[in-house]
């Protein structure tokens, strides 16, 4: 069955304006931006009953790929923002009501699968490079947010959530993260395979080392930190996307 062709309408609305800045999506970038409302295209007619909104920038190719599989099942008050172009995607799915994904201006992101659960929160603020298949997953009303410019190495994984329960035998008490946040502030290098899960939050200006893991931890701004879990190994790094000597 062939698609409609998208359509852009209306400006960024007001509602969804003070959602995004309630979110911490800076007022700059909502305001130095064309967000236009999208209709038509593989976007079923539950979409708009539902309260749900998409949004693009005018001249940005919006890949349907993303959205054929996405509405399999109804959801509603979801809030999907595409700040840049994002055909190189290989996946972004709802999981529930209310959820909220805005991808940001000059992000390139080669391969990733992003997943956002109901009442949860994607928000990559923008100049998010992830070179190959880095998978992004918030949920049980969690959140990832992600500061202005990120260099994210292949198969980088970040979740709030291990997506099964862990318990306690005899207490039944839940073990492991439900609904985490986390936040990685700017300028943030994530080396090839790390992870970042749990209730987590890495500080401007960090190198988080080749398969490290970055779980319920709070790293400080400008260290380098590896391993399982993650320790500081150098404090006052800086680093560059360019490799001089």
């Amino acid at each position: 069955m062939s698609a409609q062709p998208w359509s852009l309408g209306a400006p960024l609305a007001e509602e969804h304006r003070v959602r995004l800045r309630s979110l911490g999506v800076p007022a700059e970038i909502l305001d130095r931006h064309d967000l236009r409302l999208v209709g038509g295209g593989p976007l079923p007619a539950w979409w708009d009953l539902n309260g749900n909104a998409l949004y693009a920038r005018p001249g940005f190719p919006i890949p349907e790929k993303l959205f054929e599989t996405m509405v399999f099942y109804p959801f509603s008050g979801a809030l999907i923002v595409l700040g840049t172009d994002i055909t190189s995607a290989a996946s972004l799915l709802v999981g529930g009501d209310d959820a909220t994904v805005f991808i940001g201006p000059d992000t390139f992101m080669s391969c990733a699968e992003l997943y956002c659960g109901g009442g949860s929160s994607i928000v990559l603020v923008g100049k998010v490079v992830a070179t190959s298949r880095a998978v992004v997953d918030a949920r049980n009303g969690g959140s990832v947010f992600a500061e202005w410019d990120q260099l994210w190495a292949a198969g980088v994984y970040i979740a709030t959530d291990d997506m099964h329960r862990l318990e306690d035998r005899e207490t039944g008490e839940r073990l492991n993260p439900f609904g985490a946040h986390i936040r990685l502030g700017e300028h943030v290098w994530l080396c090839r395979e790390a992870v970042v899960s749990g209730h987590a939050e890495i500080g401007d200006g960090c190198v988080v080392g080749l398969r490290s893991v970055v779980r319920g931890q709070k790293v400080p701004a400008h260290t380098a930190v590896a391993g399982t879990p993650a320790r500081v190994i150098r404090e006052g790094v800086t680093w560059r996307g360019e490799d001089t000597p």
